[in-house]
């Protein structure tokens, strides 16, 4: 499969952020649904006056209520299009869209680059506090909150069982024809001096629920209602948990997309189409 540009269009790279808490997820749904993509999309073919809605490629497709402050993505527009408007684009889109999803930057793409397949990397943060009054009413859209006290150390000490290359089935909803093997590079925990707990969660790629889902498991621990190594023996049991709890959305932040340097971007894009499997197993998101 190519990632060679149609004759005639432009790829276009778009930096953004979003509030996910009025959307449902990132991607189009068929029944109409207030979506980031379709909002931008729209907001796109309304300031080039376009009649043709031009499609986003997203490098993560995040679930209803989550956030973003790092997200990419692409779209392809006719050259001519893209040779009117570039200069005015990102102020007009500033004036079209909603306020809770911003476009930071808006460029041309390099040669070869896919916002999905040629990222090597996503960084998430999960944020939560134990403090016993709550959560700060200013950051309630994006903090839990967890009714027992947490022992950071505790939770790393878990975490260790889980980085690495490994099939990610028990804590991935699984998807028709999808693997859930995955390299997690960072899971980490610390505690930030105004006491939230900030997770670290940075993998090549997440499949349905597997942060929230890493998230919820570590927290049991972390409030001694699981043992340390009960992460890791989910894990290798291979098959999803009723034990793991899947954590509410508004906690979780798409923070940053690592891409490789201009001239590998076609060879990592052609790389992450490959279905993958571990070594000794057969054939084979967030």
């Amino acid at each position: 499969m190519s990632d060679d540009v149609q004759d005639g269009f432009v790829r276009v790279r778009l930096d953004l952020s979003y509030d996910g808490k009025d959307f449902s997820g990132w991607a189009k749904q068929a029944q109409g649904q207030r979506t980031v993509q379709g909002e931008i999309e729209d907001a796109l073919r309304t300031v080039t006056r376009s009649k043709e809605t031009y499609e986003l490629t997203v490098a993560g497709r995040t679930d209803a209520g989550v956030h973003a402050r790092g997200q990419v993505a692409h779209v392809d527009l006719p050259a001519e299009l893209w040779d009117e408007h570039r200069d005015k684009l990102l102020r007009r889109l500033a004036g079209r869209l909603s306020h809770d999803v911003r476009v930071w930057k808006v460029e041309e793409a390099p040669a070869g680059f896919n916002a999905r397949f040629s990222a090597v990397w996503r960084r998430y943060a999960y944020r939560v506090t134990d403090n016993p009054g709550g959560v700060d009413p200013l950051l309630r859209g994006h903090v839990l909150w967890h009714d027992w006290a947490l022992d950071v150390d505790a939770m790393n000490e878990a975490a260790t069982a889980l980085v690495g290359e490994h099939d990610f089935a028990a804590y991935c909803k699984k998807r028709e024809g999808a693997t859930t093997i995955r390299t997690l590079q960072v899971l980490r925990w610390e505690r930030r001096d105004d006491g939230i707990l900030e997770a670290t969660v940075k993998a090549d790629a997440f499949c349905h629920n597997m942060v929230r889902s890493l998230v919820g498991a570590l927290l049991f621990v972390g409030d001694g209602h699981r043992p340390v190594d009960w992460p890791g023996k989910v894990l290798a049991a291979g098959v999803r948990d009723s034990a793991v709890h899947v954590v509410r959305p508004h906690g979780l932040t798409l923070e940053e997309v690592g891409y490789p340097e201009d001239a590998l971007l076609a060879a990592r894009s052609r790389e992450a189409r490959n279905k993958r499997s571990l070594p000794g197993a057969g054939g084979g998101c967030c």
